[in-house]
């Protein structure tokens, strides 16, 4: 008997499985991320910097008032974002969409991000829109993530237009760094294709939100510009990251550098203990990937990693059996308090994308993957 096909493969460079979300594998086994990220050395940064000040000096000469519109939570990306932007002479409006679970550290890396000399829009939508929206986001698509999605990509664009601001400037494009966009046009600029694919909304906008709960004008917030008025107005939203090398131990030193401080708490979720502190729910919609794709925040992180040079694939896959499980406990118990829900509805709900293309049960009726990069993980 020939033994079944695997659900899952890893590459054979970092440890990704090719159940990630538009994550390929060569022939060779080498995901798209890992041969992206190889033709780096090749890339003639002193040209993209180039074309960077030429970007920076039109918008100036576009605009008497701020020339671009910084989108920030007051994580070390958003920081190095404002450190380079204002290295670059440029006038920025920094913009955050207000998570309804900012933590303190977050708070204080906001202020402290804000005192570096921006003017500064602290965007807060309604908490009883958040806490019905994010319900109904997790009960339909199992993500808690998709309001914040739509917010935190829709509300700099439409302050931008309104503002008569040439320029959004985003840090990393996720699409790129995690193994999702595979060309310049759809992994560097932003735009509606952009969202629609890699915006992890489920290729949803706000409009495809609208029933009797949750009307049009209670979703507001969550509506973006059209690419018409994005035109008329001359806006551009551009990746920083794609005409200045983009590296987290870069931007985290830069950050530091400039105030930035982690929680003394150690690592909230994955591998760093710098990312994803601000926001206490944000771990969740990272967790879920477990249930659905059978891979978790550190395996991203970890991957990074890799990528840079900074660790091999052999001490990832340690890293990974000697983290263990990395479910958010608390954090869940905070959710379900925030959205009205108690703990055992949570993963009723969450037990409904599990991924059974993947995920098996054994002869005792517990769930594990055949297919997973440890075979002698310990399923509980």
């Amino acid at each position: 008997m020939t033994a079944a096909a695997p659900t899952m493969r890893y590459c054979r460079s970092c440890v990704l499985p090719d159940t990630r979300p538009n994550l390929r594998l060569n022939a060779e086994g080498i995901c798209n991320a890992c041969a992206t990220h190889g033709t780096r050395p090749a890339i003639d940064w002193a040209a993209r910097e180039q074309a960077l000040r030429r970007l920076i000096t039109g918008a100036r000469q576009k605009t008497r008032r701020y020339d671009c519109v910084i989108p920030v939570s007051g994580g070390k990306d958003s920081t190095w974002q404002v450190v380079k932007c204002l290295e670059y002479g440029l006038t920025p409006l920094a913009v955050t969409w207000k998570t309804p679970a900012r933590t303190p550290i977050g708070q204080r890396n906001l202020d402290n991000l804000v005192a570096l000399g921006v003017d500064h829009i602290d965007y807060q939508i309604s908490p009883k829109v958040e806490r019905r929206f994010m319900l109904k986001a997790f009960e339909r698509f199992g993500s808690t993530a998709i309001p914040m999605h739509l917010a935190i990509f829709n509300i700099p664009l439409t302050i931008a237009v309104r503002f008569d601001i040439p320029l959004v400037i985003w840090g990393e494009n996720s699409a790129f760094e995690y193994g999702s966009a595979a060309d310049e046009d759809m992994g560097f600029r932003l735009d509606a294709n952009w969202l629609r694919t890699y915006g992890v909304t489920h290729g949803t906008s706000a409009a495809d939100w609208i029933d009797s709960d949750l009307t049009e004008k209670a979703l507001s917030a969550y509506f973006g510009p059209d690419a018409d008025d994005l035109e008329s107005h001359g806006v551009r939203a551009i990746f920083l990251g794609y005409y200045l090398p983009w590296d987290p131990a870069v931007t985290v030193a830069v950050a530091r550098q400039h105030g930035f401080s982690v929680d003394d708490g150690g690592v909230r979720t994955g591998y760093y203990d710098y990312a994803d502190i601000d926001d206490d729910f944000i771990s969740i919609h990272h967790w879920m990937k477990w249930y659905k794709f059978g891979f978790s925040r550190l395996f991203d992180n970890l991957s990074l990693e890799i990528r840079n040079g900074r660790i091999s694939r052999d001490e990832a896959v340690a890293i990974i059996r000697r983290s263990g499980d990395q479910t958010p406990h608390a954090d869940i118990a905070k959710f379900c308090a925030f959205a009205g829900i108690d703990t055992a509805r949570f993963y009723e709900i969450a037990e409904r994308f599990r991924n059974h293309d993947i995920w098996k049960r054994n002869d005792k009726g517990v769930w594990y993957m055949p297919d997973f990069l440890l075979h002698d993980w310990s399923w509980t």
